[in-house]
């Protein structure tokens, strides 16, 4: 009897123990895979200027887009980058700022409505109102 409950115990430890293994494992494929579509993703908005829409069953995909990194300068070619550097623009007006993140935003809706197919007229009246309400809001000189 005391073998029978032994050999239980140590099947149960196995058991135990390979259901960790595995669940290293698949949380180890898991990473793997969301690195390779982050990946996948930045190179179709690098290339075709859209985002890349996950499968219908996937809710939400978000990532942070990576930050190419630059190539160091020399201490040289940063001294005469700062000399050579013209002032800096006046600063625009945030309100118009916005407006034109907007306008952005309603353009690419546009496009993807126009490749679609889909009913367009009221994406391009917003479009329209967001370009009027920039004029208006743009000082003239």
């Amino acid at each position: 009897m005391n073998n029978i409950i032994n050999e239980y115990q140590h099947w149960k430890q196995q058991g135990e123990d390979l259901r960790v293994k595995a669940k290293q494992a698949m949380e180890t494929r898991f990473r793997e895979l969301l690195v390779e579509a982050v990946q996948i993703a930045e190179e179709y908005r690098s290339d075709f200027s859209a985002p890349l829409k996950p499968p219908p069953g996937v809710t939400s995909f978000r990532y942070k887009a990576s930050a190419k990194l630059k190539p160091k300068k020399s201490q040289k070619a940063n001294a005469a980058a700062k000399v050579a550097t013209p002032p800096p623009a006046p600063k625009t007006n945030p309100e118009i700022a916005g407006l034109r993140k907007r306008l952005s935003a309603a353009q690419q809706k546009l496009e993807k409505a126009k490749a679609s197919g889909a009913s367009t007229k009221h994406l391009e009246d917003k479009v329209y109102e967001i370009e009027d309400a920039i004029r208006l809001a743009t000082p003239t000189s």
